[in-house]
């Protein structure tokens, strides 16, 4: 995810303003592993009510969960990052559209991912994860068999995980992993039609390269725990 950047004058402002309101801190874990899960009670209480649970890692500048958010009220969206400027600029859609049902963690995806409760999550969304394209630099992908068995655990009976990548060896990777994890399947998909063109998107668009949308979905009704996959 992006550590880095700068944010606006308006973005700066929505941090120090209107952040609290979205912002959800998971109760505290332990450092030895295995990590804490969350209860659902802490989530439902994060936004005021119990409702189906969608994800988001790596939001960027928030405009898919936006969307996400905006075509299924009655879920509740959580959005993960670690970038301060897209936490500004999902806010301030936040407040300018009157939009109720995110809620923001700061925090790394497969931390959070790996304390969430076994068959939870309705939608799981991962669009445009940093691709790490220097072949030394391939572990750090999120993509991978860890997170494979992690995202199949955390998944309700009917849910869904969408990912996109502009990159094709990560799309090679993603593919693999996911298609060895028993617990799902699914493939190549076409473009979601509710999925907005993101920044990274359209430069991936503009420089030539092609997108490739994946979808899978939860194969068995296994309980298992996020946390260990």
């Amino acid at each position: 995810m992006r550590h880095r950047g700068r944010a606006t004058s308006a973005q700066a402002r929505a941090l120090e303003q209107l952040l609290p309101r979205y912002l959800f801190a998971p109760p505290a874990t332990p450092p030895a592993p295995p990590p804490r899960l969350i209860d659902a009670n802490a989530l439902a209480e994060a936004f005021g009510r119990p409702a189906p649970l969608a994800v988001e890692l790596g939001f960027g500048n928030g405009a898919a969960l936006v969307a996400l958010a905006k075509a299924k009220p009655h879920w509740n969206c959580i959005g993960v990052d670690v970038y301060r400027p897209g936490f500004g600029a999902l806010v301030l859609a936040c407040a300018r559209e009157e939009i109720a049902n995110i809620r923001i963690v700061d925090g790394e995806a497969s931390h959070f991912l790996g304390r969430l409760p076994g068959a939870s999550v309705r939608q799981l969304n991962v669009f445009f994860p940093d691709p790490w394209p220097k072949k030394r630099h391939h572990k750090r992908r999120l993509v991978n068999a860890e997170f494979a068995a992690r995202a199949a655990a955390c998944l309700a009976a009917d849910g869904r995980l969408a990912l996109a990548t502009d990159w094709p060896g990560y799309a090679e990777q993603m593919r693999a992993v996911l298609d060895a994890e028993a617990a799902l399947h699914g493939g190549v998909a076409p473009r979601p039609a509710g999925r907005p063109l993101t920044p990274f998107e359209a430069k991936a668009v503009a420089a030539g390269r092609h997108v490739v949308d994946l979808l899978y979905h939860r194969a068995s009704s296994t309980n298992s725990r996020c946390a260990h996959g």
